[in-house]
């Protein structure tokens, strides 16, 4: 077969991933497109752009959880471009994603971890239940796939199940998980985690973490611990900070991010837990509001479920609208 055929095959192949990765993405948005498009359609059917429809379309944008301050610049920007025409359900949609993908362009940045750090190493943050563990997991699956050799470290000590629940990942995805007995210090291990992944050889380290926000000063000083000793082995690292967020907590999820950015560096989201949710909206006032890169979103329970964020195909699948 010709080089030229190769690329065709290729070509074909990755179009039919990223065909079938927009379907997937868009039934995981279902709850929050069918909020919208449905609301769209009631306020838009036969109906000229008025400031009774704008009014109307903003509340629904907040009630979509997309944040006050951002549905106020969706409208207005509408109110610019078509104030007191005719218009469609259809038009409406395709005029907000088309806002939305360029709002949320400057903050899609898939991980790079060609940057010549060996380990390259990940710490994981995020409240317990937010899909931290399962987020490690995938994550791992998607870089061993890539052929990287993948470290794991159980740092969320406290809780036994974190911890056999990272193991079971481990065995899934073929990533060494390092662990400690149930209560032992997550500095500790941080450390020992460090030593392993240099002198393994190892492409990745991610370091799991304590979530408990119940006693924050605590988990404060924790994973501040958990970063000094990580800099004793190497002053760059960590080298992500990763914020794990569950859409399913709408408007929380802000609280979220300020509680962490107070805590640690954070560098970057990965938003889990689209398909649960009519409030997918969210990560749009988020990208707003703080513009921290969006590195990948989850829409199930599958090992393939997390993706590297994609702004437009993400927008349009938010507002029910097919692939471009």
């Amino acid at each position: 077969m010709s080089d030229d055929m190769d690329d065709g095959t290729d070509a074909q192949k990755a179009e039919g991933e990223r065909q079938g990765w927009f379907q997937r993405l868009r039934a995981g948005l279902a709850r929050s497109s069918e909020r919208l498009t449905s609301g769209i359609d009631r306020i838009f059917v036969r109906r000229r752009l008025d400031e009774k429809a704008l009014e109307e379309l903003e509340e629904l944008l907040i009630l979509a959880d997309i944040g006050p301050s951002t549905a106020a610049k969706l409208t207005a920007e509408l109110a610019r471009s078509k104030l007191n025409r005719d218009v469609t359900p259809e038009e409406i949609r395709t005029a907000l994603a088309e806002q939305i993908a360029a709002m949320l362009e400057p903050v899609a940045h898939p991980i790079d971890i060609e940057r010549g750090h060996k380990p390259h190493v990940f710490l994981v943050v995020g409240v317990n239940g937010a899909g931290k563990t399962t987020t490690i997991g995938k994550y791992a699956y998607f870089l061993g796939d890539e052929g990287k050799k993948v470290l794991l470290a159980a740092g969320d000590t406290f809780r036994a199940a974190a911890v056999e629940q990272l193991k079971v990942w481990g065995e899934r995805t073929g990533a060494e998980v390092l662990s400690r007995p149930t209560g032992a210090d997550a500095a500790g291990l941080a450390f020992d985690a460090m030593t392993k992944a240099k002198a393994e050889g190892a492409d990745i380290l991610m370091i799991d973490t304590a979530g408990r926000l119940h006693n924050k000063a605590n988990l404060m000083s924790e994973l501040q611990k958990v970063v000094r000793v990580i800099k004793k082995q190497d002053p760059t690292a960590p080298h992500e900070t990763l914020l794990v967020l569950d859409a399913t907590t709408g408007q929380n999820a802000h609280a979220q991010v300020e509680t962490f950015l107070d805590m640690v560096n954070v560098t970057g989201l990965i938003v889990t837990k689209l398909d649960g949710t009519a409030k997918g909206g969210v990560l749009v006032g988020l990208a707003e509001k703080f513009g921290l890169p969006v590195h990948a979103v989850g829409v199930g329970e599958k090992i393939d479920d997390l993706r590297p964020f994609d702004a437009t195909d993400f927008a349009r699948g938010l507002m029910g609208l097919s692939p471009h």
